[in-house]
């Protein structure tokens, strides 16, 4: 990372071939994007990336946890116990990802706070039970934001039947966005609990 932040310090360079080799072990390539968004965010060069783990289909194996399987296999778990722990490590793996994130723009200061006082982050999936293809009652997780006038409330809970895009408004218009609407959005998700 160090590397990283004296190259982006020196701006531009034609010859990328001085830089290091893309890290084999798929975590520590996770990692390393995420602290390369927020050094991104930190330097202003941006104030919006998408860091994807993996796509829904994606049928990756985890062997650094001991899941042989691919992601895509455990998540059609069956209710088989092993199918399910074996998804529920590799969720747990992608939380972890999630915390380094957190830690790397919470680490990094801007202002009077920190680059994730600044910053949303949303996680989250696009299907909450793979059995099903259920796309209802997705569990997300939207952190960051105090800067922005966001107070996290434990746990709040979407009417049924409620556009993600909803929330996507609310976001937008946090962020400063002169948005009416979005996607499929039918109102504004206030990102703040009233």
């Amino acid at each position: 990372i160090e590397a990283i932040e004296r190259a982006a310090a020196a701006g531009p360079v034609a010859d990328e071939s001085r830089y290091a080799a893309e890290p084999g072990d798929y975590a520590a390539r996770i990692d390393l994007l995420a602290d390369i968004a927020a050094l991104a965010f930190e330097q202003d060069r941006t104030r919006v990336a998408t860091l994807m783990l993996a796509n829904e289909g994606s049928n990756r194996a985890y062997p650094d946890i001991d899941v042989a399987e691919g992601h895509h296999e455990v998540s059609h778990h069956g209710n088989d116990p092993a199918k399910s722990g074996k998804f529920a490590a590799i969720n747990r793996w992608q939380g972890v990802r999630l915390a380094k994130l957190l830690d790397a723009l919470k680490r990094r200061p801007e202002g009077t706070g920190s680059v994730l006082d600044r910053t949303m982050v949303l996680y989250g999936a696009a299907i909450t039970d793979g059995n099903r293809h259920d796309h209802d009652d997705l569990p997300l997780i939207l952190a960051g934001g105090r800067g922005l006038g966001i107070r996290h409330a434990p746990e709040r809970r979407a009417a049924e039947g409620t556009p993600l895009c909803n929330l996507y408004l609310g976001m937008l218009r946090t962020a400063g966005a002169q948005a009416d609407r979005f996607g499929d959005s039918t109102a504004e998700m206030p990102v703040s609990p009233v």
